[in-house]
């Protein structure tokens, strides 16, 4: 699953975040104030201009402070709520059960993972709805209500500018919340009732496993086909019975009866709505030399999310995790791993490429390699490879000491030093998880590629822990919220844009702000000079000239002019990104 932007703990990024917002609060109201002043000053004086300042400044502070009033707030949200009633928004639920209706005739249940197909379609479907209601309501409400005059009805009364502006957003933030509320509840069932299916298997199917493939007496087969696969089934002596995993889930199986009376009864699929709840470690990479890098190999890829280390040699993807103890994972490291494969030269081509998974300790140097696993590139649609480190490794296919090595200004620096190197370490023929390869709760997982002329490639999240299991539940309610908070802030701004522009000029706005939003993490690194291809001029003469983004442009006079165009107009890209709310972030999927 691919994470360009980690997000950190609440209470970090509520630290990080509070500060930046009251400052730009500040710093926008510092900026009004004085071109308020400068617009009057011209107008009529310096001192009347100040004056006036002064007066907008307590008019607002009153307003919001002193003369706010929640029970007209909600007077006024309950007449919005009122208003949506008789202008029929209920029906985009009704186009929404319509779209589910059509959507349960041609989304292919038997694609390789049907569960992420449902999900996918659920959220971005309510996803478009939701916003183009917004955009709808915090538009077109206002500018209608003062074109029919209906708003003189509401101004007549003692009620403040702003508290007709915030009744509106309640309101309309309420019918959005009922709305999109029912969407969850219906796409919930749409998506559990869409992936139910159920197999069978006769006894007559089962047949006895091959010699030294399992204990003896132990029965397998192949189930009925339904939603496009089959699974295999085991059933030992004892009568105890396993359903293997295929598509991403299993079934349970349950054996009834004995002798000829004996039947197969498979439950429904299990497995296929999980929420993960991840364990993230820092990722470092060992580059050829063996040296210690922050950063991969550029295999020639645009997109530079993973960074690559060379197979057949100490290249190696590090990831180091903090806090494991015993009482957290006392059976063992659960890791699931999503590595991108890189090939010089075909090999194989149906087999996958050889890399191996390696426990260290930080601290003495032990490294314990554990499994030699294939990698394919070309898996399942986004297959994630489950590994797992038990608490005893007994067969390990590698044991040595690794010092890792880091350029610095004093020169090579080891870790562990030559003098602290305890060769005795690797004379074991057991290893404990936590008590030879844990430096106060302080590990580190490698993975290295053992085929010359292949790479793997990786980025931090691609590597995790798979502590525990949350509730789908509460993780599809995460999306909906994330879905809530981007109409939110869309209406604020409809409302806002619609005070003083016409209703599709406001329309038009909402949309740019929608639109920066999604784009805004791009805009910052195109601002900053983080992308290929240059600037803005510089990148729309290469689309234009069909240039290569890779290579310098030719010295002269026009490139010296696009270059000098870029510097202002990643200046006010920066400015206009720092203004833009981050929507890229809200994850709804």
């Amino acid at each position: 699953m691919v994470i360009e932007n980690l997000l950190p703990p609440f209470h970090q990024w509520i630290l990080m975040a509070l500060p930046i917002w009251l400052g730009v609060i500040v710093a926008v109201l510092i900026v009004g104030v004085f071109l308020g002043w400068l617009a009057g000053a011209l107008e009529r004086g310096p001192t009347a201009a100040f004056r006036q300042v002064t007066r907008a400044l307590w008019q607002g502070y009153e307003d919001f402070v002193r003369r706010l009033s929640f029970g007209r707030i909600w007077g006024l949200a309950y007449l919005a709520i009122k208003e949506c009633y008789r202008r029929k928004v209920v029906a985009v639920f009704v186009i929404f059960l319509i779209l589910l209706m059509f959507a349960g005739w041609h989304i292919d249940p038997a694609n390789r993972e049907p569960a992420v197909l449902y999900l996918n379609f659920v959220l971005s479907t309510t996803t478009y709805l939701m916003l183009l209601l917004a955009l709808f309501l915090a538009s077109f409400s206002l500018p209608m209500d003062i074109r029919n005059r209906t708003i003189h009805t509401v101004i007549t009364k003692p009620v403040r500018a702003s508290e007709i502006l915030l009744g509106r957003a309640v309101g309309f933030a309420v019918v959005g919340t009922v709305i999109l509320l029912a969407m969850g509840v219906v796409s919930y069932f749409f998506v559990v009732l869409g992936l139910n299916h159920r197999h069978s298997i006769a006894p007559e199917n089962l047949v006895p496993l091959g010699e030294g493939q399992s204990a003896e007496g132990t029965l397998t087969g192949l189930t009925t086909l339904n939603y496009g696969h089959r699974h295999r089934v085991y059933v030992d002596i004892g009568g105890e019975g396993r359903v293997e995993v295929s598509r991403g889930h299993y079934h349970k199986l349950r054996v009834v009866g004995s002798g000829e009376n004996v039947r197969y009864e498979i439950g429904p699929p299990e497995g296929f709505l999980m929420a993960r709840v991840p364990i993230y470690g820092k990722l470092e990479f060992r580059d050829r030399d063996g040296l210690d890098t922050d950063k991969g190999l550029n295999v020639g890829d645009e997109w530079t999310y993973r960074g690559f280390i060379q197979g057949a040699s100490p290249s190696a993807l590090i990831w180091t995790f903090e806090g494991l103890t015993p009482r957290r994972f006392p059976e063992g490291l659960l890791l699931e791993v999503t590595l991108g494969v890189f090939r010089t030269h075909k090999g194989n081509i149906e087999k996958g490429v050889l890399g191996s998974i390696a426990v260290r300790n930080p601290k003495t140097g032990l490294y314990v390699e554990t499994e030699i696993f294939e990698s394919k590139e070309f898996a399942e649609a986004a297959e994630i490879k489950q590994l797992f480190i038990p608490r005893k490794i007994v067969k390990p296919t590698s044991v040595q000491i690794i010092q890792r090595k880091r350029n610095t200004p004093e020169g090579i620096k080891l870790s562990p030093p030559n003098e602290e190197v305890n060769l005795a370490l690797t004379q074991k023929q057991e290893f404990d998880l936590y008590e030879d390869l844990t430096d106060n709760g302080r590990t580190e997982i490698w993975i290295r590629c053992l085929e010359p002329g292949q790479y793997f490639g990786a980025a931090q999240p691609d590597l995790y822990i798979r502590s525990r299991d949350a509730s789908f539940v509460l993780n599809l309610a995460k999306g909906c919220y994330g879905i809530w908070l981007v109409m939110v802030i869309l209406l604020a701004y409809g409302i806002a844009a619609s005070t003083f522009l016409s209703a599709p000029v406001a329309m038009v706005a909402t949309i740019g702000v929608l639109v920066g939003g999604l784009f805004r993490d791009f805009m910052i690194k195109l601002a900053l000079g983080q992308t290929y291809g240059g600037g803005p001029f510089e990148s729309l003469y290469r689309l234009v000239t069909q240039e290569n983004v890779m290579s310098e442009l030719e010295p002269g006079l026009g490139t010296l002019l696009l270059k000098m165009a870029d510097v202002l107009a990643r200046g006010f890209l920066f400015a206009v990104a720092a203004v833009l709310p981050p929507l890229g972030q809200f994850g709804w999927s």
